[in-house]
């Protein structure tokens, strides 16, 4: 009997040596696959509102400049072909029923990256303004700075120019100089970079839109800003969410809420 205990034994040690092996090889290959699924993710959201002369234009050169740069364009009610180009394109799109303007598109595009699990969502035009290439060094800013929020800055280097509207800007600046001690060049771009913390807040709190106000808010609120030199080019066709009314709509409100409102939210 002992004699068959100890053959046994000689057979049984080189197979569980194999099935031991076989397990730890096992649980490396999926530790590598799983880190390889968990390479982090940036999704650009795109709200567009009757942008169907430059909106596959602009989605084919983020397609090409930045192959990993996932997309959801936010159809905002646009009564012309725009739902059409992302249907017969297979383009990822959330339709909006009617009109809701950028906050509630941007949010919802928020809300869809939350759920889909990105770890970077960047606000990007649908109308050929934002160039796809400056995306890789946001993301390179924001991993070396820790930063929440990365900025695509015309003026970093740039010098604004002497308009109405480069007043706003710098009202805007200085305004957000006063109340934070933050100095933001560019605090009307709209090409941002959020980490997931950020994406997270904006698709839980509908008071947060994607303006300088906000910015300001949160910066008080303990987030860290960065800025990216970038250069942006013209709008190339469509319709701009802003006009004359809207855009001093904007300047009063982005006045109102950074010196008073938001000292009033916790």
């Amino acid at each position: 009997m002992d004699g068959w205990r100890l053959r046994a034994r000689l057979l049984v040690r080189p197979m569980l040596g194999i099935v031991l092996h076989h397990i730890i090889w096992s649980i490396g290959s999926v530790y590598e696959e799983c880190a390889t699924l968990s390479l982090q993710r940036v999704l650009a959201i795109i709200p567009a509102y009757n942008e169907e002369e430059s909106l596959q234009q602009t989605v084919e050169e983020l397609g090409v400049v930045a192959p990993d740069v996932d997309f959801v364009v936010v159809n905002d009610g646009s009564t012309d072909d725009t739902r059409g180009i992302c249907i017969r394109n297979g383009y990822p799109m959330l339709d909006m029923p009617v009109n809701c303007g950028l906050t509630v598109g941007f949010q919802t595009g928020m809300k869809y990256a939350l759920r889909c699990g990105y770890d970077f969502a960047v606000q990007f035009d649908a109308d050929g303004q934002h160039r796809p290439e400056y995306i890789k060094y946001m993301l390179d800013c924001m991993r070396k700075n820790d930063a929440d929020i990365v900025i695509g800055s015309r003026f970093v280097t740039g010098k604004k120019e002497h308009s109405a509207r480069m007043m706003g800007s710098r009202l805007i600046s200085s305004l957000i100089k006063m109340t934070t001690a933050s100095t933001i060049k560019d605090p009307t771009s709209g090409m941002r970079l959020y980490n997931h913390a950020m994406i997270k807040r904006f698709a839980q709190d509908d008071a947060l839109n994607p303006e300088p106000e906000s910015i300001a808010y949160l910066v008080r609120k303990g987030a860290k800003v960065c800025e990216v030199q970038v250069s942006m080019r013209e709008r190339q066709a469509g319709e701009s969410y802003l006009n004359i009314t809207k855009s001093v709509a904007y300047m009063v409100r982005a006045f109102t809420s950074i010196m008073f409102v938001q000292w009033f939210r916790r």
